[in-house]
């Protein structure tokens, strides 16, 4: 696992670091998309072995004692949008904790590194340029359409 900028580590912190996960994991278990992925899962294991990974991928010296990724997600159904979902959960709870953006952009990217990893469904990441693009082409039948007054 490649790792980061022990200074990274140092501008979040660990009790900061922490308490971005177990928000994180608060929304992630509550969420009516991917929250059922979670059901009967041990939270504070999860919110344990994230911050061991994201400690560690941000620096710190640590080790990360949990499982390979790929290992512990196989046996689930996780599809694109799910892990999606995650990702845009994590960054609203980093935004709400006003992160240093460097550190969002280096966790951003190493969770994005590891879509492979945890899903199969590859090929089904969002374009959000191209639907960008999409929704405002000429006679694009998936432009929205204008709303009516009555």
């Amino acid at each position: 696992m490649k790792r980061g900028d022990a200074a990274l580590f140092d501008r979040i912190g660990g009790d900061r670091l922490r308490a971005v996960i177990v928000e994180f994991y608060e929304h992630v278990f509550a969420d009516v998309m991917i929250g059922f992925l979670f059901a009967g899962k041990d939270k504070a294991r999860l919110i344990e072995k994230e911050w061991e990974l994201a400690a560690r991928m941000l620096g710190a010296d640590l080790p990360y004692t949990g499982r390979p990724m790929k290992e512990v997600h196989a046996r689930h159904p996780i599809l694109g949008g799910h892990f999606d979902r995650r990702l845009q959960i994590l960054k609203n709870v980093m935004a709400t904790h006003a992160i240093d953006p460097e550190v969002q952009a280096v966790w951003i990217d190493h969770t994005q590194a590891m879509r492979a990893q945890i899903t199969a469904d590859q090929g089904s990441e969002c374009d959000h340029d191209a639907a960008a693009s999409r929704a405002h082409a000429p006679g694009d039948s998936t432009a929205p359409l204008p709303l009516r007054r009555r």
